[in-house]
């Protein structure tokens, strides 16, 4: 049924599928980046936290396994064809990191809050997608690739990756090592006594990690089989954010992709979790103070996520799936980043008297 619809509706098509499920793992299993944070540094919980490990853990795994089969060409992902610039994984995350703290959500978060009708999270999705835009292709642009140049890997160059790397030390099949890292960080992320009591919480983790598999798996059948030179991605919450600001309104002038079909399912999943939770309550910001802090936060994460090439999505599991150098240090940046933006929220930066 699926080769009956236009390619790029196929790609906008695989796009909102896993869109629903992660918004419903946003409202239904409470995953969420700023929310692990916090509980981990102020909660003194780590289950929110081990649930990105779950996540992350699952999509390497299936990711790996589909490039074993010859499925998916992780060197025809963006995130594995494009030259490393630590430095701007190191300056990006953390931009993204702190502006997450002071909008009190990432992309993905905030569509998650509009699909249950926080109004605030319009704003900061608005500001975000626009953000994103003036850094990627408007104003911005030329500093930014003035300061953060970025090129593609030469043909015949090791792509950018932990797995990459491992195979060429060790002689070892790519496949067969990224497979081996996936279960083992699923492995130490589960082993808690949390998820053996709960398991729902591991459950709705482990189906974020495969909503990033089918949209390798969904882009890639899509590249390999049409006509349309479509790009191989998953999911990611920055720059998409911006694309699906541009065809709500010039539509007709450009196709439907992926990123608009990831955003608009992530809005529904939520939306329909809401429901079912009986969460949904139209909420708008009622202190100035507020929502200036908001606008300045998202304005911060889109710049940043331009800069790190990803968002907590984007980087902390698609770009991780991949096993790209970037991953690691984006998301240890992001977490950084937060910790600065949360302390400053919370206790503030001057010593107790």
């Amino acid at each position: 049924m699926l080769e009956s619809i236009p390619e790029h509706g196929q790609m906008a098509a695989i796009g909102l599928f896993g869109g629903i499920l992660l918004g419903l793992a946003a409202r239904l299993g409470r995953f969420c980046t700023l929310g692990a944070i916090e509980d981990l540094l102020y909660g003194g919980s780590d289950t929110r936290l081990r649930m990105w490990g779950i996540a992350i853990g699952t999509a390497i795994f299936g990711s790996f396994a589909l490039m074993a089969t010859g499925i998916v060409d992780g060197g025809a992902s963006y995130y594995l064809s494009i030259t490393w610039l630590p430095w701007a994984s190191v300056i990006g995350g953390l931009m993204f990191g702190y502006g997450m703290a002071l909008a009190g959500n990432c992309g993905f978060g905030a569509i998650a809050r509009l699909g249950g009708g926080d109004l605030r999270s319009f704003v900061i999705v608005l500001v975000m997608g626009v953000a994103t835009y003036i850094v990627l292709s408007g104003p911005l642009a030329p500093l930014r690739e003035m300061v953060f140049p970025q090129s593609a890997i030469a043909p015949g160059d090791m792509p950018p990756g932990i797995a990459h790397a491992a195979a060429r030390w060790t002689g070892l099949p790519v496949s067969g090592i990224g497979m081996a890292i996936g279960a083992g960080i699923f492995l130490a992320s589960a082993s808690t006594h949390a998820f053996l009591e709960n398991p729902k919480s591991a459950i709705w983790a482990t189906i974020v990690g495969l909503a990033i598999v089918t949209g390798w798996w969904g882009t890639s059948h899509v590249a390999n089989t049409g006509f349309a030179a479509l790009p191989v991605v998953s999911h990611s919450f920055a720059a998409p954010l911006g694309e699906s600001i541009l065809w709500w309104m010039i539509g007709s002038a450009q196709p439907i992709s992926f990123a608009v079909g990831s955003v608009a399912g992530v809005w529904l999943g939520a939306f329909v979790g809401s429901l079912i939770k009986g969460h949904f309550r139209w909420e708008a910001c009622e202190d100035p103070r507020e929502l200036r802090r908001q606008i300045f936060g998202a304005a911060l994460m889109g710049s940043g996520a331009v800069i790190a090439l990803g968002c907590t999505i984007g980087q902390g599991i698609s770009a991780f799936s991949m096993l790209a150098f970037s991953a690691p240090v984006t998301f240890l940046a992001i977490f950084a980043g937060a910790a600065i933006g949360l302390r400053q929220l919370i206790v503030g930066f001057n010593p107790a008297e």
